[in-house]
């Protein structure tokens, strides 16, 4: 069975973060495993407060994951602080996994922000060098490139701009954008328009997580980047469209849904 790693923060809801990591991995068939970067106290509404992880907690279950359990991907997603970005950093230069997706996480669906400026800084320069593949949304993309993301051909500017910082691919995702939420795949060399469907729902709390957790599945699985990209891309537009609507904001996405009934209840 294929492994996975997700490093990020917990959501109390149970819709993103490493609760919607581990849910993904296991619809994909791959064994999940996590370090808890942060506790989160959030639900569909809003983020309460945060409490990070020490950093010397956090390297050593990083550690004690590699040390022990072959891992086939990492993700990586909520980290918080500089201290904390750099100490995920130098756990990976130590134990340099073959897939590392980054999902800048910097602010949340209810608008708290989860990154700061020293930390963004720290993310260019220790984490994403380290990258296979970076998957900011456009306001993610706006603050990794400090320039504003409208048309077509600032999508094609700022893949380029953040592929510059050192990853080897770049997926800007266009949820944010106006129109089809299409996403840009830049590899480095190409460039490559992934097609999406606007599903006209409030319920998409953790589809960031989910799909880069999808993507990370479909490697560690053995696709090819581009096919992990594109199956990720059909999988999340599934679960938006079968999303649940628990509590009073946005409620998550359903992470089995090509599940049956039966299936899901052995799954969960």
């Amino acid at each position: 069975m294929k492994t996975a790693l997700t490093i990020a923060g917990s959501d109390s809801g149970g819709g993103a973060g490493i609760q919607a990591d581990l849910k993904t991995f296991s619809a994909h068939g791959v064994f999940g495993m996590s370090a808890i970067t942060a506790v989160t106290a959030q639900n569909t509404m809003e983020v309460r407060s945060v409490q990070p992880i020490e950093t010397a907690i956090i390297s050593d279950q990083i550690a004690a994951i590699f040390e022990d359990i072959p891992v086939d991907a990492v993700k990586i997603g909520m980290l918080g602080s500089k201290e904390i970005v750099e100490t995920v950093a130098a756990s990976l230069k130590t134990f340099m996994p073959a897939i590392v997706i980054l999902d800048p996480v910097m602010i949340s669906k209810s608008g708290h922000h989860l990154l700061d400026e020293k930390a963004v800084s720290a993310l260019k320069m220790e984490l994403l060098p380290l990258a296979t593949l970076v998957t900011p949304n456009v306001p993610e993309a706006e603050v990794l490139t400090g320039f504003p993301i409208r048309t077509k051909q600032d999508f094609y500017r700022a893949c380029i701009s953040i592929q510059e910082m050192g990853p080897k691919a770049v997926l800007l995702k266009g949820g944010h954008a106006a129109g089809n939420p299409n996403d840009l795949f830049y590899d480095g060399t190409d460039f490559h328009w992934i097609k999406g469907e606007r599903i006209h729902t409030k319920n998409t709390h953790g589809t960031g997580c989910t799909l880069s957790s999808a993507i990370t599945s479909n490697l560690a699985n053995g696709l090819p980047l581009q096919v992990s990209i594109e199956q990720a891309k059909t999988y999340i537009s599934e679960a938006i469209r079968n999303s649940f609507s628990i509590g009073k904001g946005h409620g998550p996405v359903h992470h089995f849904h090509s599940y049956s009934k039966k299936e899901r209840s052995d799954l969960l």
